[in-house]
């Protein structure tokens, strides 16, 4: 099992009313645990794109970051956690385009994640008047297929759609050394990770948090990917799944850090925002909030697998656990602790964890690609 990061720009209302420029530290703090992450043999870190979402997600312009990423890091694979390819959000050709550059930029080590958007608040943004939310599959669905041409094809083409169009024209630059970045989608329920799979995709699996959730993941994604038609010049085979991770020396310490930062103002930022998801059940509609956690919550968080919690021993036999689950890389969300507790954290899991649950040196997706290349080339 392989190991990432995911920074977002969180920006609470609480750090906001206390610190005027929470939001500039908030970037700050993220690129900083990415550098780390990088150093301590972390081999993914994952920026998002959302918009409209304050204190959710400020992060919007993550080509920006990534571009930044690109030259601040010199191993980790920079992914965009997601790209919007709908249209009506970021043109396809311009999508292809920014994919390539940083791939040139990072010599290689763009993953190409994509998704379609937060909620009825951010896609309606781009789409008012959309009555069933369910229709961006539709058009998402138009569009994945035609990235690998625009990459592999000399000319493009070209596509005349319900969605989008566009003549044939050359798509520049290609990506860098052949074939092209790994290709992965956000998925958020089991029919999303057949479809995924069957398409050759890699799933980012940000709504699976606990042991239970990732085990039915992976046998729904690894049934389907074994019969993979793949849109792209590679089956991508490899499900993510998202935790909160606090490692220290001191349990009881690392307890009330946890508590102290307030991971259910943050979940409930998600049910705000994430409206196209179930709403569970006694979770409180916003503004109400979920109660912040106690220290038996976060206890229950660490049985259930929901975060890593604990000494570097604790963590490794928790991150053990995560990888019998067969899943293929554990990310950690970065954003509810302060700066030195995730600075902390990564250090520690890259001396202690990482080297004895990720003992392939090579990222599992430049060995598909690779293998796509030499294929390309006989």
């Amino acid at each position: 099992m392989e190991f990432g990061i995911f920074i977002q720009g969180y920006t609470p209302g609480f750090r906001q009313s206390r610190d005027p420029d929470a939001e500039h530290h908030a970037f700050e703090d993220e690129l900083a645990a990415v550098e780390a992450a990088d150093r301590a043999g972390f081999k993914y870190v994952w920026v998002t794109e959302h918009h409209f979402l304050d204190e959710y997600s400020h992060l919007s312009a993550n080509d920006v970051v990534l571009g930044y990423l690109a030259h601040a890091t010199e191993r980790i694979h920079i992914g965009s956690g997601i790209f919007n390819p709908l249209p009506a959000v970021n043109h396809p050709a311009k999508v292809a385009e920014r994919v390539a550059m940083l791939d040139h930029l990072s010599n290689g080590r763009f993953e190409f994640g994509t998704g379609r958007g937060a909620g009825s608040h951010e896609i309606l943004g781009f789409l008012p008047g959309m009555e069933d939310l369910t229709g961006t599959r539709e058009i998402w669905e138009d569009v994945i297929g035609e990235f690998p041409k625009m990459w592999l094809q000399d000319t493009y083409e070209g596509y005349q759609g319900k969605f989008w169009s566009l003549p044939p024209r050359k798509i520049l630059p290609k990506p860098y050394g052949g074939a092209h970045p790994a290709m992965w989608y956000a998925a958020g329920n089991a029919s999303s990770y057949t479809m995924a799979a069957r398409k050759g995709l890699g799933v980012l699996g940000f709504s699976i948090g606990d042991l239970a959730a990732a085990e039915a993941a992976a046998k729904e994604y690894k049934a389907a990917i074994a019969e993979a038609e793949p849109i792209g010049a590679f089956v991508n085979d490899n499900l993510m799944c998202v935790v909160a991770a606090y490692v220290g020396e001191d349990r009881d310490v690392l307890y009330q850090q946890a508590v102290d930062a307030r991971p259910n103002y943050l979940v409930s930022n998600v049910f705000r925002y994430h409206d196209t998801f179930a709403h569970p059940e006694g979770v409180p509609q916003w503004p109400d909030l979920i109660p912040d956690a106690t220290i038996d919550d976060v206890k229950y968080m660490a049985d259930s697998g929901q975060l890593i919690i604990g000494n570097p021993d604790d963590a490794l036999a928790q991150c053990q656990r995560w990888a019998s689950t067969g899943v293929d890389q554990l990310t950690f969300g970065i954003g509810p602790a302060t700066r030195e507790q995730t600075l902390e954290t990564i250090r520690l899991l890259g001396e202690h964890v990482i080297p004895k649950v990720d003992t392939e040196p090579v990222h599992r997706t430049t060995t598909m690609r690779q293998a796509a290349i030499a294929q390309a080339a006989r």
